[in-house]
């Protein structure tokens, strides 16, 4: 070996003894900032104040449910669209596996306050702060015997306490982009937090390619169990009668407009201003609120009416082009109603479920954010998914491809098609982590 290797050697072991003693301490500081500003913005903040509610007593209810005699699977979701994906392992184990209890845990607010009171967890409580001292109360409690992590969630103590207890622990239907710090050059140490997962379960081969050429070996492609969610939400879809009176009413066709936000609806209204003797429309606001509702309501040439107002009155569905949905919890069971979906988010942050609505065999249309989501563009690939980046756009396609029957039924058939190939992910997760035989 050369000077110059000894010398490139000697680098590399300073460079690593210098991570190994600054990321540690630079990563708690960081906890602890963030954990200040929760309690700071809790003051204004209704989430921030859920939040650091939840942080509090988190401690006394994992000290009332958790029986320390029993076996634990611990899996924890950041948010609700996380746990909707990891959901059908969490029952496959309540199921299939009855010897262990499950504890769930989320992050967010959004996450837990809408599924505190989940049937299919022993136990669900907010995960508290990454921080040492924290993981290990977390660990002494819980004593968990496998660890599930969904999607994206890889929280440095916490793996580095499951890794140094030899607790299994695995991260599934994962994604991984070039552009992530765990593939930059100057953050590259984010890396080494995945060694310490016992098996990584990506979505795509383009994942696994991209951990294997970062020295990350072994990750399986297993495919995104949110499509066997959405199988699961179909099979126990409402019946909602306001919509089904609505679309029976007359023989124009439904787009069913969901998680709408308002950039999405300066894309698709004015196609629909003009066109409310060709289709009929229902918007389900991702957020709303009273102000929210009378603007949509009010919208000139649309001929809009609540849900609410139908719940009063079922007979106005069938004079009315708009039907506005100011509850929650109907969206995934709305889609049944519906001839084609424009899915909102993509003028924003980014597309929300387009699986939900795909699974009925219909169209989905949907915004040009949606790099992060593998399913818009394996929709878009097998012709079942259409991509608009203005409401030009939306004209065009509403006008064109999708104008007649034939057109939306065989894009919808594709679409059901490009669902049911990707179905089974949370099978082969599931054999993988429980192998037939085995307690552990």
């Amino acid at each position: 070996m050369g000077l110059t290797d000894r010398l490139k050697g000697l680098r590399s072991l300073g460079a690593e003894a210098c991570r190994q003693t600054v990321e540690p301490v630079l990563y708690r500081a960081g906890i602890g900032l963030y954990a200040l500003g929760v309690d700071c913005a809790a003051i204004r903040l209704p989430k921030a104040r859920l939040l650091s509610a939840g942080q509090r007593n988190v401690w006394r209810m994992l000290e009332e449910k958790i029986d320390r005699h029993a076996r634990y699977v611990w899996i924890h979701a950041a948010s609700l669209g996380e746990f909707e994906q990891g959901r059908p392992l969490i029952e496959r184990i309540r199921r299939e596996r009855p010897e262990y209890k499950i504890l769930l845990t989320f992050f967010s607010p959004s996450g837990y306050e809408v599924r505190k009171d989940y049937a299919g967890a022993d136990c669900v409580c907010y995960l508290p702060f990454d921080t040492p001292g924290r993981v290990r109360r977390f660990l002494d409690i819980v004593k968990p015997e496998k660890a599930i992590f969904v999607k994206y969630e890889i929280w440095r103590n916490y793996l580095r306490g499951l890794w140094k207890r030899q607790i299994p622990t695995y991260l599934v239907s994962a994604v991984f982009r070039p552009d992530q710090a765990f593939f930059r050059k100057r953050s590259a140490w984010y890396r080494y937090w995945l060694r310490w997962y016992t098996q990584i379960f990506v979505q795509d081969e383009r994942s696994r390619t991209l951990l294997d050429n970062a020295g990350i070996h072994g990750a399986t492609v297993a495919g995104d169990t949110r499509f066997d969610r959405v199988i699961d939400i179909r099979n126990a879809a409402r019946d909602i009668p306001e919509l089904q009176r609505f679309r029976a009413s007359d023989s124009r066709p439904v787009m069913i407009a969901g998680s709408s936000w308002e950039g999405d609806e300066d894309v698709y209204l004015p196609w629909f201003k003009g066109n409310c003797d060709k289709m009929k429309l229902v918007i389900a606001p991702h957020e709303f609120d009273d102000d929210r509702i009378k603007h949509l309501c009010s919208i000139e040439g649309l001929g809009c009416v609540s849900f609410s107002q139908l719940k009063t009155d079922p007979s106005l569905a069938d004079k009315a082009d708009c039907i506005v949905m100011d509850c929650f919890g109907l969206l995934s069971s709305a889609y049944r109603y519906g001839d084609i979906a424009y899915i909102g988010g993509g003028f924003g942050a980014g597309i929300h479920n387009i699986n939900e609505a795909a699974v009925y065999e219909i169209p989905v249309v949907f915004g040009p954010n949606h790099g992060k989501f593998l399913e818009a563009s394996g929709l878009i690939e097998s012709e079942g998914g259409f991509c608009i980046r203005s409401a030009a756009d939306f004209s065009s396609l509403m006008d064109g491809s999708l104008s007649d029957a034939g057109s939306r039924k065989e894009a919808g058939r594709k679409a059901g098609v490009y669902i049911r190939s990707k179905l089974g992910a949370a099978d082969r997760i599931f054999r993988a982590i429980f192998p037939s035989g085995t307690g552990k």
